[in-house]
């Protein structure tokens, strides 16, 4: 790829991207629990579009990481405070995918052994202080990434 291209092919990833994530966590998991009568369903099915997701951001993020340190190293400045963001992005994917997600599936999967729905039972405390922690660490990789592409646009 010829380095004239390569700053547009970073903002071109980074946007799609991006808008990839606020387009699963704003628009499709939210229309999800309006559609889906079953609450139990339309979590169990926001929870995969989330790992799907946490898997394609740190994919993403390492490819993108790369090719800002190589901008660096060719004098491209600029791309100095996006290898700070996508790290911090790349951090917030993996406490999504690595702790909680997983963490949040294990209490989901027990509960239904048990034949309840994890908000019907003693685990829906913690169930839900995990679904707030993990919308606050979306939040923030979103914010994130929405300055992310504001920065690479310039």
């Amino acid at each position: 790829m010829s380095a004239s291209k390569a700053p547009r092919f970073f903002t071109v990833v980074a946007g799609l991207w991006v808008g990839s994530m606020l387009a699963a966590g704003y628009l499709v998991a939210p229309a999800l629990f309006t559609i889906l009568t079953d609450h139990q369903v339309a979590g169990m099915i926001a929870g995969d579009i989330f790992r799907i997701e946490a898997y394609l951001s740190f994919v993403v993020c390492l490819v993108l990481l790369v090719m800002a340190n190589r901008f660096v190293k060719q004098g491209q400045l600029q791309y100095q405070s996006m290898r700070w963001l996508l790290l911090a992005m790349l951090m917030c994917s993996l406490i999504g995918s690595v702790v909680l997600l997983p963490w949040m599936s294990a209490l989901r999967d027990q509960t239904l052994l048990e034949g309840m729905p994890v908000m019907q039972s003693p685990a829906a405390t913690m169930f839900g202080r995990l679904h707030g922690v993990s919308s606050i660490v979306y939040l923030i990789q979103s914010l994130l990434g929405i300055k992310l592409v504001w920065d690479a646009a310039k």
